[in-house]
């Protein structure tokens, strides 16, 4: 914890369907603390353990649990969609797009030079194209999750995956490696099968210009790799990709202070 305790500080939580990130920002934007942890079966213990490390004069969260965050600690909460905005923009302020794959959805936002964002598009009806998805393909290929990207970027080709699907997919890379099919060809065409439907939603909101990656699964290299390469645009990820949420919710939890001011 920050030894000036005179400081305004303004924190940000993000409760995802996986984990929850605390972000702590003065009022410059420097961050000060961060912390993230597994949601659990009890995400508002998890929280209520997070927060109680830190110091803060105001909180605002965001993510799927917002909502009951906001019922048990009274707090202001905003969209997934402004926060990872917020969040993306201020380390990339020329970037006018942003891509945030998480756990249980996707999302695809286009930016306004100020950072306010200018029209998106969600995907949050089914796993296919999340980082449940891509959890769900690696245990069955028997990789471990941290590898699977890796894994995948050593095919030397990938395999046509024709169900996006959860469950159908499954099945379908059952009969793959029953057949004697590469596990690293199946786990590239898992992730091409992911760019594909994520490259289309980055294309309706927005056409050129660098993208931001936000969310856990921009640390897989292997869709770096592929949606950069489909899309021929560069792909930028932050200094920690999944505190982009947390780290928006702080600065605009901040910006909310001092327009009240």
């Amino acid at each position: 914890m920050s030894s000036d305790t005179t400081a305004v500080r303004y924190a940000g939580i993000d409760i995802g369907s996986r984990t929850i990130k605390l972000v702590v920002v003065d009022s410059s934007g420097k961050i000060l603390e961060r912390f993230q942890s597994d949601t659990g079966f009890d995400p508002m213990t998890t929280a209520n353990a997070l927060i109680a490390k830190v110091s803060f004069d105001k909180i605002m969260a965001t993510g799927y649990g917002r909502n009951l965050f906001e019922l048990s600690f009274d707090a202001p909460t905003v969209t997934e969609i402004k926060a990872h905005a917020r969040g993306a923009w201020t380390e990339f302020p020329d970037a006018r797009t942003v891509l945030d794959i998480g756990g249980q959805d996707s999302k695809a936002i286009s930016l306004f030079d100020t950072g306010k964002v200018k029209k998106f598009e969600m995907n949050d009806r089914c796993a296919a194209g999340t980082g449940k998805f891509l959890e769900i393909m690696a245990a069955t290929l028997g990789f471990e999750l941290a590898e699977f990207g890796a894994q995948a970027l050593a095919a030397e080709k990938d395999l046509l995956i024709s169900s996006m699907c959860t469950v159908f997919a499954e099945s379908e890379v059952t009969s793959l490696i029953a057949k004697g099919e590469d596990r690293k060809e199946i786990a590239r065409g898992l992730h091409t099968s992911v760019i594909r439907r994520a490259a289309g939603m980055i294309n309706r909101v927005s056409s050129n210009g660098p993208i931001v990656f936000t969310g856990g699964v921009a640390k897989n290299p292997c869709m770096v790799q592929l949606l950069a390469g489909r899309l021929d645009r560069e792909i930028r990820i932050p200094s920690d990709p999944q505190l982009a949420g947390a780290y928006g919710a702080a600065l605009l939890a901040a910006e909310q202070t001092v327009g009240k001011e």
